[in-house]
């Protein structure tokens, strides 16, 4: 469970705790809901501060409270449904709360695929340090999986072997939740090998969380704005395609955040896709695999970075590469010779290429990758 410090009693406590169950190392002022002046004179004295979250405002006001040490709730609670598509709404009954786990992964996400191009993919942005560490897993041909709210970073190993012995997307999803006494607490995103997919959302998540799927994806949050957010996931993933998954992806971030997002703002974001064989020199199925663990504006920095990694392990198709002509040939060895690679154009070329990491788009000076050409001209 993460902890904070306990006032100025130099230790720390669980951040969240039942009522009754927890001891605390010193008297602490307990408080029914964030009070800016009382936690103000409570931190100028030291007092540890304790808050009793009895509403997922309460929760959320303590959280992004320094001042507060603890938020203590009651052991059983009635909790809240969140729809999905294709349920009905209904009132739970009233049970005693498992214990939730560590860390709230609270979020928004696509699950996705492109079954033309072979690839599978997550893409992720959350108000929590390092998401792509938790959230996201895939498989080439298998499938690819998005663990978040309370995750249970288990999902994802496990969800994986369930769909290699060829369990379908709503049939991973129910066998993972059944199995888990947390279910209530988790929000879990699949889609198979052929394209189906699940989205689940536990009654516990925290307002707005909910999730939507159609063929080839599933999108879903929690802690957002409101509904708005998922509702743009899925939007934006519909109206592109044809274009490349990765790009695809992150567009659909860019959307979610334009609708709202995170309730509680930015901070991490990844981007996960996989090809059998896709990966760097044909020997790793991971084409995309990038993460902006601390950051702004996450979504921004991730796009920045997947620009500079497709110009390195992109492909441009052969019949949209330059012829090189006189002219262009004269450029080139201009622009080489300003960097300090003098001599025979291939040569000058393989070696300023191979500097730079683009020596895979490089091959002789008869013909050149446009890629290569603009990374030129912008360097020299």
């Amino acid at each position: 469970m993460r902890e904070r410090w306990f006032g100025a009693t130099k230790q720390r406590v669980p951040q969240l705790a039942v009522e009754g169950e927890i001891d605390f190392p010193a008297e602490p002022l307990i408080l029914d809901e964030v009070d800016d002046e009382k936690l103000r004179r409570a931190h100028d004295e030291g007092t540890p501060v304790v808050v009793r979250a009895d509403s997922k405002e309460t929760v959320l006001g303590g959280l992004a409270r320094p001042e507060v040490a603890c938020e203590i709730r009651a052991k059983v609670s009635t909790g809240h449904f969140r729809r999905t598509r294709g349920q009905s709404p209904h009132v739970p009954k009233a049970a005693p709360e498992a214990e939730p786990p560590a860390e709230v992964v609270a979020t928004y996400s696509i699950v996705a695929c492109d079954l033309n191009a072979g690839q599978w993919g997550v893409a992720v942005q959350s108000k929590f340090l390092a998401v792509g560490s938790v959230v996201p897993w895939a498989e080439p041909h298998i499938g690819a999986i998005a663990t978040q709210a309370y995750a249970n970073p288990r999902y994802g190993p496990q969800g994986l072997e369930l769909l290699r012995e060829g369990l379908g997307a709503q049939e991973v999803v129910d066998r993972l939740t059944k199995a888990d006494d947390g279910r209530d607490h988790r929000q879990l995103g699949v889609v198979d090998a052929e394209g189906a997919a699940a989205t689940y959302t536990g009654k516990e998540c925290m307002d707005w969380a909910g999730g939507r799927t159609d063929t080839g994806y599933a999108a879903q949050g929690n802690i957002l704005v409101s509904a708005e957010t998922v509702d743009a996931l899925a939007v934006s993933f519909e109206a592109s395609a044809g274009k490349p998954l990765a790009e695809r992806l992150i567009d659909c971030l860019a959307a979610a955040q334009a609708a709202g997002g995170d309730s509680r703002g930015q901070q991490s974001a990844s981007l996960l896709v996989v090809e059998r064989d896709g990966g760097y020199a044909n020997l790793s199925d991971a084409v995309v695999d990038l993460r902006v663990d601390d950051h702004e504006l996450p979504i921004e920095e991730l796009r920045r970075i997947y620009v500079l990694h497709d110009e390195i392990f992109g492909k441009t198709p052969r019949d949209k590469w330059l012829d090189v002509d006189e002219a262009l040939a004269g450029e080139l060895r201009d622009r080489l010779g300003r960097l300090g690679y003098d001599g025979n154009l291939d040569d000058a070329l393989a070696r300023w290429a191979g500097k730079e990491n683009l020596e895979d788009r490089v091959e002789g000076a008869e013909q050149i990758d446009p890629v290569v050409l603009e990374a030129l001209r912008e360097r020299s």
